[in-house]
Protein backbone atom coordinates (compact mmCIF):
# COMPACT_ATOMS: atom_id res chain seq x y z
CA UNK A 1 0.00 0.00 0.00
CA UNK A 2 1.66 3.36 -0.95
CA UNK A 3 1.35 5.76 2.04
CA UNK A 4 -0.42 8.85 1.96
CA UNK A 5 1.34 11.64 1.63
CA UNK A 6 -0.06 14.35 4.65
CA UNK A 7 -1.65 17.55 3.28
CA UNK A 8 0.15 19.96 4.93
CA UNK A 9 3.61 18.47 3.31
CA UNK A 10 3.22 20.42 0.05
CA UNK A 11 2.46 23.95 1.43
CA UNK A 12 5.24 23.17 3.66
CA UNK A 13 7.60 22.29 1.44
CA UNK A 14 6.60 25.61 -1.11
CA UNK A 15 6.84 28.09 2.55
CA UNK A 16 10.60 26.32 3.05
CA UNK A 17 11.24 26.82 -0.75
CA UNK A 18 10.79 30.56 -0.61
CA UNK A 19 11.91 30.81 2.71
CA UNK A 20 15.07 29.71 1.05
CA UNK A 21 15.28 31.87 -2.19
CA UNK A 22 14.35 35.07 0.22
CA UNK A 23 17.11 34.35 2.35
CA UNK A 24 19.45 34.17 -0.71
CA UNK A 25 18.30 36.90 -2.47
CA UNK A 26 18.41 38.93 1.15
CA UNK A 27 22.18 38.51 1.44
CA UNK A 28 22.93 39.87 -1.86
CA UNK A 29 20.22 42.65 -0.89
CA UNK A 30 22.44 43.49 1.73
CA UNK A 31 25.43 43.43 0.13
CA UNK A 32 24.28 45.75 -2.53
CA UNK A 33 23.18 48.48 0.60
CA UNK A 34 26.45 48.28 2.57
CA UNK A 35 28.51 48.40 -0.88
CA UNK A 36 26.99 50.98 -2.91
CA UNK A 37 29.87 52.57 -4.42
CA UNK A 38 30.57 49.23 -6.12
CA UNK A 39 26.80 50.52 -8.42
CA UNK A 40 28.26 53.80 -8.60
CA UNK A 41 31.35 52.35 -10.06
CA UNK A 42 29.86 49.83 -12.29
CA UNK A 43 27.56 52.59 -14.10
CA UNK A 44 30.32 53.98 -15.46
CA UNK A 45 31.05 51.69 -18.00
CA UNK A 46 27.09 52.25 -19.57
CA UNK A 47 27.62 55.60 -19.38
CA UNK A 48 30.63 55.79 -21.41
CA UNK A 49 28.72 53.91 -23.57
CA UNK A 50 25.68 55.69 -23.93
CA UNK A 51 27.45 59.26 -23.90
CA UNK A 52 30.60 58.87 -25.33
CA UNK A 53 30.01 56.31 -27.88
CA UNK A 54 26.97 56.77 -28.55
CA UNK A 55 27.88 60.41 -29.57
CA UNK A 56 30.14 59.03 -31.50
CA UNK A 57 28.79 56.73 -33.48
CA UNK A 58 25.89 58.44 -33.81
CA UNK A 59 26.47 60.29 -37.51
CA UNK A 60 27.08 56.86 -38.83
CA UNK A 61 23.74 56.75 -40.82
CA UNK A 62 21.84 52.99 -40.93
CA UNK A 63 23.47 51.93 -37.77
CA UNK A 64 20.37 51.96 -35.81
CA UNK A 65 16.23 52.82 -36.77
CA UNK A 66 15.30 56.23 -38.59
CA UNK A 67 12.38 56.65 -36.04
CA UNK A 68 14.96 57.45 -33.17
CA UNK A 69 18.42 59.11 -32.87
CA UNK A 70 21.25 56.24 -32.71
CA UNK A 71 22.02 57.22 -28.56
CA UNK A 72 18.19 56.26 -28.06
CA UNK A 73 18.40 52.98 -30.24
CA UNK A 74 21.33 51.69 -27.82
CA UNK A 75 19.62 52.57 -24.54
CA UNK A 76 18.02 48.98 -24.27
CA UNK A 77 21.27 47.12 -25.51
CA UNK A 78 23.39 48.94 -23.17
CA UNK A 79 21.35 48.58 -20.37
CA UNK A 80 20.87 44.91 -21.29
CA UNK A 81 25.10 44.51 -21.40
CA UNK A 82 25.51 46.03 -17.76
CA UNK A 83 23.40 43.48 -16.47
CA UNK A 84 25.32 41.07 -18.44
CA UNK A 85 28.25 42.44 -16.99
CA UNK A 86 26.83 42.15 -13.15
CA UNK A 87 25.10 38.80 -13.57
CA UNK A 88 28.26 36.76 -15.55
CA UNK A 89 30.49 36.92 -12.73
CA UNK A 90 27.91 36.30 -9.95
CA UNK A 91 29.15 33.24 -10.07
CA UNK A 92 32.26 33.87 -8.84
CA UNK A 93 30.54 34.05 -5.04
CA UNK A 94 30.15 30.11 -5.72
CA UNK A 95 34.01 29.92 -5.80
CA UNK A 96 34.69 32.19 -2.42
CA UNK A 97 31.70 30.15 -0.61
CA UNK A 98 33.34 26.98 -1.38
CA UNK A 99 37.03 28.57 -0.32
CA UNK A 100 35.11 29.48 2.59
CA UNK A 101 33.30 25.97 3.56
CA UNK A 102 30.15 28.37 3.44
CA UNK A 103 28.95 25.87 0.58
CA UNK A 104 29.47 22.57 2.60
CA UNK A 105 26.69 24.42 5.14
CA UNK A 106 24.45 24.46 2.59
CA UNK A 107 24.87 21.32 1.25
CA UNK A 108 24.22 19.80 4.37
CA UNK A 109 21.04 22.27 5.56
CA UNK A 110 17.46 20.20 4.17
CA UNK A 111 17.01 22.82 1.38
CA UNK A 112 16.55 22.29 -1.94
CA UNK A 113 19.50 22.74 -4.32
CA UNK A 114 17.34 24.79 -6.83
CA UNK A 115 16.01 26.93 -4.31
CA UNK A 116 19.77 28.19 -3.36
CA UNK A 117 20.18 28.44 -6.95
CA UNK A 118 16.92 30.86 -7.73
CA UNK A 119 17.73 32.63 -5.01
CA UNK A 120 21.59 33.69 -5.81
CA UNK A 121 20.18 34.79 -9.18
CA UNK A 122 17.78 36.62 -7.91
CA UNK A 123 19.61 38.56 -5.18
CA UNK A 124 22.03 39.37 -9.06
CA UNK A 125 18.23 40.72 -10.09
CA UNK A 126 18.43 42.94 -7.41
CA UNK A 127 21.88 44.40 -8.60
CA UNK A 128 20.38 44.93 -11.89
CA UNK A 129 17.38 46.44 -11.05
CA UNK A 130 20.06 49.01 -9.14
CA UNK A 131 22.36 49.44 -12.03
CA UNK A 132 19.30 50.13 -14.28
CA UNK A 133 17.51 52.41 -12.15
CA UNK A 134 20.94 54.51 -12.36
CA UNK A 135 21.28 54.08 -15.95
CA UNK A 136 17.48 55.35 -16.35
CA UNK A 137 18.55 58.38 -13.97
CA UNK A 138 21.27 59.37 -16.75
CA UNK A 139 19.69 58.28 -19.95
CA UNK A 140 16.56 61.11 -18.37
CA UNK A 141 19.65 63.99 -17.11
CA UNK A 142 20.98 63.77 -20.69
CA UNK A 143 17.17 63.95 -22.80
CA UNK A 144 17.67 61.26 -24.46
CA UNK A 145 14.13 60.73 -25.93
CA UNK A 146 12.36 57.79 -24.71
CA UNK A 147 8.69 56.33 -24.62
CA UNK A 148 8.15 56.88 -21.02
CA UNK A 149 5.71 55.80 -19.19
CA UNK A 150 5.10 53.61 -15.88
CA UNK A 151 4.31 50.26 -17.36
CA UNK A 152 7.80 50.70 -19.78
CA UNK A 153 9.80 51.65 -17.12
CA UNK A 154 8.00 48.52 -14.46
CA UNK A 155 8.84 46.26 -17.50
CA UNK A 156 11.95 47.09 -17.91
CA UNK A 157 13.02 46.53 -14.81
CA UNK A 158 11.23 43.30 -14.48
CA UNK A 159 12.87 42.29 -17.83
CA UNK A 160 16.27 43.12 -16.50
CA UNK A 161 15.72 41.10 -13.21
CA UNK A 162 14.48 38.14 -16.06
CA UNK A 163 18.14 38.52 -17.66
CA UNK A 164 20.16 39.23 -14.41
CA UNK A 165 18.48 35.70 -13.18
CA UNK A 166 19.73 34.31 -16.31
CA UNK A 167 22.71 35.44 -17.00
CA UNK A 168 23.77 34.38 -13.47
CA UNK A 169 22.08 30.79 -13.90
CA UNK A 170 24.98 30.03 -16.47
CA UNK A 171 27.71 31.91 -14.36
CA UNK A 172 26.85 29.40 -11.56
CA UNK A 173 26.93 26.41 -13.57
CA UNK A 174 31.00 27.90 -14.67
CA UNK A 175 31.39 28.86 -11.33
CA UNK A 176 30.66 25.18 -10.40
CA UNK A 177 32.46 23.49 -13.39
CA UNK A 178 35.96 25.73 -12.21
CA UNK A 179 38.28 25.10 -9.58
CA UNK A 180 39.66 28.87 -9.49
CA UNK A 181 38.78 32.19 -9.70
CA UNK A 182 41.67 33.06 -12.28
CA UNK A 183 39.59 30.17 -13.96
CA UNK A 184 36.69 31.39 -13.88
CA UNK A 185 37.68 35.28 -14.66
CA UNK A 186 39.06 33.88 -17.66
CA UNK A 187 35.99 31.80 -18.86
CA UNK A 188 33.44 35.04 -17.93
CA UNK A 189 36.03 37.44 -20.11
CA UNK A 190 35.41 34.82 -22.89
CA UNK A 191 31.64 34.72 -23.49
CA UNK A 192 31.04 37.86 -22.32
CA UNK A 193 32.00 40.40 -25.51
CA UNK A 194 30.80 37.64 -27.74
CA UNK A 195 27.59 37.70 -26.11
CA UNK A 196 27.03 41.55 -26.54
CA UNK A 197 28.61 42.27 -29.56
CA UNK A 198 26.66 38.77 -31.35
CA UNK A 199 23.61 40.65 -30.26
CA UNK A 200 21.44 43.08 -31.58
CA UNK A 201 22.88 45.71 -28.56
CA UNK A 202 24.52 47.93 -31.35
CA UNK A 203 22.95 47.38 -34.40
CA UNK A 204 20.59 45.55 -36.12
CA UNK A 205 20.42 41.83 -36.59
CA UNK A 206 19.83 42.66 -40.29
CA UNK A 207 23.46 44.51 -41.13
CA UNK A 208 25.00 41.07 -39.78
CA UNK A 209 26.07 39.04 -42.34
CA UNK A 210 24.43 35.29 -42.53
CA UNK A 211 26.14 33.26 -40.20
CA UNK A 212 26.28 36.38 -38.09
CA UNK A 213 22.50 36.33 -37.54
CA UNK A 214 21.97 33.05 -36.85
CA UNK A 215 24.35 33.39 -33.92
CA UNK A 216 22.35 36.67 -32.69
CA UNK A 217 18.96 34.70 -33.12
CA UNK A 218 20.67 31.84 -30.89
CA UNK A 219 21.97 34.87 -28.32
CA UNK A 220 19.85 35.06 -25.55
CA UNK A 221 20.90 38.86 -24.94
CA UNK A 222 18.94 39.53 -28.53
CA UNK A 223 15.89 38.50 -27.03
CA UNK A 224 16.06 40.65 -24.09
CA UNK A 225 17.08 43.16 -25.73
CA UNK A 226 13.96 43.22 -28.14
CA UNK A 227 11.97 43.47 -25.38
CA UNK A 228 13.81 46.61 -23.88
CA UNK A 229 13.60 48.21 -27.02
CA UNK A 230 9.95 47.21 -27.22
CA UNK A 231 8.90 48.32 -23.70
CA UNK A 232 11.11 51.45 -23.79
CA UNK A 233 11.37 52.78 -27.88
CA UNK A 234 8.08 51.09 -29.27
CA UNK A 235 10.37 49.12 -31.86
CA UNK A 236 11.61 46.04 -33.14
CA UNK A 237 9.39 42.98 -34.19
CA UNK A 238 5.81 42.23 -32.79
CA UNK A 239 6.74 39.34 -30.71
CA UNK A 240 6.82 40.71 -26.78
CA UNK A 241 5.55 37.72 -25.42
CA UNK A 242 7.46 35.23 -27.16
CA UNK A 243 10.71 36.85 -26.27
CA UNK A 244 9.44 36.67 -22.45
CA UNK A 245 8.50 32.98 -22.88
CA UNK A 246 12.16 32.46 -24.66
CA UNK A 247 13.91 34.37 -21.66
CA UNK A 248 11.53 32.21 -19.06
CA UNK A 249 12.39 28.74 -20.64
CA UNK A 250 16.26 29.53 -21.07
CA UNK A 251 16.37 30.97 -17.31
CA UNK A 252 14.40 27.41 -16.49
CA UNK A 253 17.27 25.41 -18.30
CA UNK A 254 20.05 27.66 -16.86
CA UNK A 255 18.80 26.89 -13.22
CA UNK A 256 17.79 23.01 -13.65
CA UNK A 257 21.53 22.77 -15.08
CA UNK A 258 22.97 25.13 -12.12
CA UNK A 259 21.01 23.17 -9.63
CA UNK A 260 22.16 19.73 -11.00
CA UNK A 261 25.99 20.85 -11.58
CA UNK A 262 26.16 22.66 -8.23
CA UNK A 263 26.29 19.92 -4.84
CA UNK A 264 28.42 17.54 -7.50
CA UNK A 265 31.16 19.92 -8.20
CA UNK A 266 31.29 21.60 -4.40
CA UNK A 267 31.20 18.24 -2.23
Amino acid sequence: MVEAIPASSLPDAVRSYCRTIAAMAEVEFHRVRREPSVILTRAAQPVLWLLVFGAAVSRVRGLGSRAVPYQAFIVPGVIAQSVLFIAIFSGLAIIWERDLGITQRLLVAPVARSAIIVGKALGAGVRAVAQVCLVLAVVAAARIPLRWSVGGVLGALAAAVGGAMLFSSISMVIASAVRSREQFMGLGQLITLPLFFASNALYSISLMPAWLQVVARANPLTYEVEVLRRLLLGLGPQRLLLDVAILAGGTVLAVAVASRTYPRRVM
